[in-house]
């Protein structure tokens, strides 16, 4: 091995060699964010990649132990800021197991709801992009008419397009709105009518279908290894899922499939990322059946905000407001790691609590830091214009990257 490396060395200074050191990025338009591809070439082919992502560098994890718990609901908004409202949940479930409570039901249906919802815009913005990428224009357009569908009931619930900050610690910051059932419903026969518009445009199109299939192949094995998770570990075979291994809220209580690829290549990613939109539509529509009425956020002092006519009316709110949000909610001494499936695969919190009201130590297991590992495996032997369509397919965000 050390030999091979060495001539490689060699064959790269040498001026006359056929190879060719090239770099990729970080401000290169395909790559749509701050990452690097540090390429040895053969012509167009793809001897070997090596990818460096650390080039955002805004430290948020040390920036969450800076502040109260619920003042880290905002920044957990900014890692896959497509999917936000997955990140608001997962973080408020592994404060509240430090906790020791649960949120009210109604809660935890609506984050379920909201986290579905979130993650088909994601795979929507996924899909119309590496549609674009490849060609098809029109697909991408579809795709983006669908994701602000689903922005306008984001911002219906929450009040924001995108970075909702809708979690709090113990509950969510207001309940649905009148009408919601209805709306989203309404909503998803317009969106089952554009996905079969684009499939219609894409299954039977020979550029597309071309351009993706066995383009980017991971095997189940290399998947594994490499930790992938999501849609990109699905599509290489594995039926891993946290949703399915490791329910949380009330996944259990609803039937949903998971989509598995059989080649692990693009073409497994795109399908993979169609059919759990899907899955999650098929969840929302369970899910609004089960919805019980009541509280959205505990009814305990120490952790909820008290209502603004409490707050505005006597000395008691005031005084219990103004000590939650300069102190924070104190959490008693604990780690946690709390996983739940975001857009990308795995997203993890690991919280380490002292007592106080701010986390001691934060740390995010970002799902596609680890799809971004396996992308030079992915590409070796492959072209350059195969750069795209893959590293479409992983979709990276740079906010979650971050490192």
């Amino acid at each position: 091995m050390a030999e091979a490396l060495a001539r490689q060395l060699e064959d790269t200074l040498d001026p006359t060699s056929e190879v060719m050191s090239l770099q990729m990025g970080p401000s290169h338009p395909a790559t749509h964010g701050t990452v690097k591809f540090n390429l040895k070439l053969d012509g167009e082919k793809i001897l070997d990649m090596d990818v460096e992502i650390g080039y955002l560098h805004r430290g948020f994890e040390k920036m969450c132990e800076q502040r109260t718990w619920n003042h880290v609901v905002p920044y957990t908004d900014r890692l896959n800021y497509i999917s936000p409202l997955i990140n608001n949940a997962g973080f408020a479930l592994a404060a509240e197991r430090l906790l020791d409570i649960q949120a009210p039901e109604r809660c935890q249906y609506i984050r379920m709801i909201m986290s579905e919802i979130s993650r088909m815009a994601d795979h929507f913005t996924c899909l119309g992009m590496a549609a674009a990428e490849a060609g098809a224009i029109s697909v991408a357009f579809y795709g983006l008419e669908a994701r602000e569908t689903l922005f306008d009931i984001i911002t219906a619930v929450t009040g924001a397009r995108l970075t909702v900050s809708y979690a709090r610690v113990g509950g969510v910051t207001q309940d649905l709105p009148e009408g919601f059932a209805e709306r989203v419903r309404g909503a998803f026969k317009d969106i089952r009518a554009v996905m079969s518009d684009c499939d219609n445009l894409l299954s039977k199109n020979r550029i597309f279908i071309e351009r993706m299939s066995g383009v980017g192949v991971l095997s189940k094995e290399d998947a594994i290894s490499y930790g992938v998770t999501g849609p990109l570990l699905r599509a290489s075979g594995v039926a891993y899922d946290v949703r399915k291994s490791d329910p949380y809220l009330f996944y259990d209580r609803v039937d949903f499939d998971v989509p598995t690829g059989t080649e692990g290549d693009n073409y497994d990613r795109f399908s993979v990322r169609f059919e759990e939109i899907r899955q999650s539509m098929r969840i929302i529509d369970q899910a609004l059946d089960q919805i019980p009425e009541g509280p959205v956020r505990v009814d305990d002092p120490r952790i909820s905000l008290p209502q603004k006519k409490d707050v505005y009316g006597n000395i008691e709110g005031l005084m219990n407001h103004f000590k939650l949000v300069i102190e924070g909610v104190k959490i008693p001494p604990g780690e946690v790691y709390q996983a739940v499936e975001g857009g990308n695969g795995e997203l993890g919190f690991y919280l380490v609590s002292d007592g106080s009201g701010r986390p001691y130590r934060v740390r995010v297991r970002p799902p596609c830091f680890f799809g971004m590992a396996a992308l030079g495996q992915m590409l070796k032997g492959y072209m350059i214009s195969d750069i795209i369509t893959t590293f479409g397919m992983v979709n990276m965000i740079g906010g979650e990257c971050d490192r």
